[in-house]
């Protein structure tokens, strides 16, 4: 999987950097708040949404039962529709297909639809290194891409900016692409989109290769799927004589039938729409409309390793609606940005180690910690991946993986270690509960008040300095329960 967020600390260290920022702490919770209002009022209007939750994650899970039987089905279907079939193992090799695909055309341009495979992989970094230019045509993405920017979210890849700053980005950065902004560009969202729009026609109507994703893959029919919201998405999908699309193997759906249950759950989910304003299907080559050369490269990068992970492979049935993102307490206070992958948010934090693997780097092993566990991602995932169950097993392996190869015990593992033989025996834990109560005097003494008006704890030194650089730490109570219990005789003493 390509590292494409070139050194990003571990979440701790950026989520710290992102929460000194109020204007992007504004934006998110402006953003974030809306959609999560709009998805609610569709989703409670569908009677039977549990039922819909569990027709997709039942779909999803026979396809990854038999994964193999259906890519072959996928590969033969599109075979006979007449599109050209690549397996990608990795992003290297992904990125040297469609760059091979674009030099044989002579193309020194493409524009794409909006793309989370495209952006796993690389390939607009690629594509320049080959001297081809990739130009974004999703609104967001364009933003993103003029402003030399990363996308923070799955969905709205420019969640972070407002309007006010994306007119700025408009006026600075247009006319160095192509058809510059208007001299009095205001930020009317209305003149934004149309500013966007003329800048954007003269690429879709001189572009010979488009590239493109696939929400999702029918294997009965060979048909592939996009669904969006503005139209770029069409552009790029008709108008170019070459399409290239990257998709991950986990797209696939078994049959034609399979996607009326995710049309409903994928725009209501992500957008908070009934239905997507533009779905469209394509399947192979047509003659005479459309593009006349079709290719699909089925990529892997690390998806056979999720699938083989038990626990994990649940993952690969996201459908990359975003809903996750949108009610998880760190993400709407800390952006995509802090996570370091192209995947933020509670998936980001499941999906990129299991795509990556843990104990190479401390910046994606910092991830599975990047959460709350409060469980507000499972309860809107329409596909119903237990992220907090995931996030718990990934925890697991990580401080596994910074075992191997160690003879000392890590500090985190004598800390364990010595809670295990206290809390073990009743009379040592009776013990420690008296030193802790003698230490919670002298702690009242230093403590100093939080902005809730309880008393807490400052910085502590040490292996402590972990968990208080990012929490307040309460005083500990003076007396224990069973300290209470014993000269209150149960609470009766109180009560009478």
């Amino acid at each position: 999987m390509s590292a494409t967020f070139v050194g990003m600390p571990a979440f701790p260290t950026a989520a710290k950097a992102a929460l000194s920022d109020t204007q992007l702490r504004r934006n998110l919770a402006h953003a974030t708040g809306t959609i999560r209002a709009k998805r609610a009022a569709v989703v409670g209007e569908v009677d039977d949404w549990e039922e819909l939750r569990l027709a997709g994650e039942a779909i999803k899970d026979r396809v990854l039962r038999h994964l193999p039987h259906y890519l072959e089905q996928l590969e033969e279907s599109l075979t006979a529709a007449g599109a050209t079939v690549h397996w990608a193992r990795d992003a290297d090799e992904a990125n040297r297909i469609v760059v091979d695909i674009a030099k044989r055309h002579e193309a020194d341009e493409v524009v794409k639809v909006k793309s989370m495979a495209t952006q796993e992989i690389g390939l607009n970094e690629a594509l320049e290194a080959a001297g081809v230019h990739a130009w974004e045509t999703d609104l967001a993405e364009l933003i993103v891409q003029l402003g030399d920017d990363l996308p923070s979210h799955i969905l709205v890849p420019a969640i972070h900016r407002n309007r006010a700053e994306i007119r700025e980005i408009f006026l600075r950065e247009m006319g160095n692409a192509g058809r510059a902004a208007p001299p009095d560009l205001t930020d009317v969202p209305r003149e934004l989109a149309a500013a966007a729009r003329a800048h954007l026609r003269e690429k879709f109507l001189r572009a010979r290769v488009a590239v493109s994703g696939a929400n999702f893959a029918v294997a009965e029919t060979g048909t592939l799927t996009v669904v969006e919201s503005e139209g770029n998405g069409r552009m790029c999908l008709t108008l170019p004589e070459v399409l290239v699309s990257v998709v991950g193997v986990e797209k696939v759906l078994p049959t034609w039938a399979d996607l009326e249950v995710f049309l409903q759950l994928l725009p209501r989910s992500s957008t908070g729409e009934r239905m997507n304003p533009y779905t469209s299907t394509w399947t192979g080559v047509t003659p005479g409309d459309g593009p006349q050369e079709v290719h699909v490269v089925l990529l892997d990068n690390g998806r056979t390793d999720a699938l083989a992970d038990t626990v994990g492979r649940q993952s690969l049935r996201c459908i990359r609606c975003s809903a996750c993102l949108n009610v998880c307490p760190v993400y709407e206070r800390t952006g995509g940005h802090a996570y370091g992958s192209v995947y933020p948010g509670p998936i980001g934090a499941i999906l990129t180690p299991l795509l990556r693997g843990v104990g190479h780097d401390e910046q994606t092993d910092s991830l599975p910690y990047a959460s709350s566990l409060c469980g507000a991602c499972f309860e809107v995932c329409p596909v119903r991946i237990d992220i907090p169950e995931v996030l718990v097993h990934l925890r697991g392996k990580v401080v596994d993986a910074h075992k191997e190869g160690s003879t000392l015990p890590s500090v985190q593992d004598m800390a364990m270690r010595a809670a295990s033989w206290t809390l073990s025996s009743s009379g040592r834990t009776g013990a420690a509960e008296k030193v802790a109560g003698l230490g919670a005097k002298i702690a009242g003494r230093l403590a100093h008040a939080a902005p809730g008006g309880a008393p807490v704890l400052g910085a502590l030194p040490g292996p402590a300095s972990g968990w208080t650089n990012a929490r307040d730490v309460p005083v500990p109570a003076t007396e224990s329960f069973r300290a209470w219990w014993e000269r209150t005789d149960g609470g009766r003493t109180e009560a009478e």
